[in-house]
């Protein structure tokens, strides 16, 4: 079964590159997963609107949860915290 997710994400003030910079970091390893990202779009934020929204697939929920527990990506977590403010993330069905 697989696991489509539309994500939200919020910079950090001042931290939109940082933001871009770890989510090209982690997205490059979807691939690992049976995952892929499906479109990437970024905003301006202004407004209380995300910084970036991405549409994301994986094959099975197996390859998602190894995903969020690949050690390449949790070490990231201070990265992570420093650049993103809030993410929401929302499964989907994509059409």
């Amino acid at each position: 079964m697989t696991v489509q997710l539309c994500v939200l994400l919020w910079a950090r003030p001042g931290a939109s590159a940082a933001l871009t910079a770890y989510e090209d970091k982690v997205l490059a390893l979807l691939g690992d997963h049976g995952g892929r990202l499906v479109q990437r779009a970024r905003a301006d934020g202004a407004e209380g609107r995300p910084d970036e929204v991405q549409l994301i697939e994986f094959a099975a929920r197996a390859g998602y949860e190894g995903f969020l527990d690949d050690p390449r990506r949790t070490v990231l977590a201070d990265e992570r915290d420093a650049a993103v403010a809030r993410t929401d993330l929302y499964p989907v069905e994509l059409v």
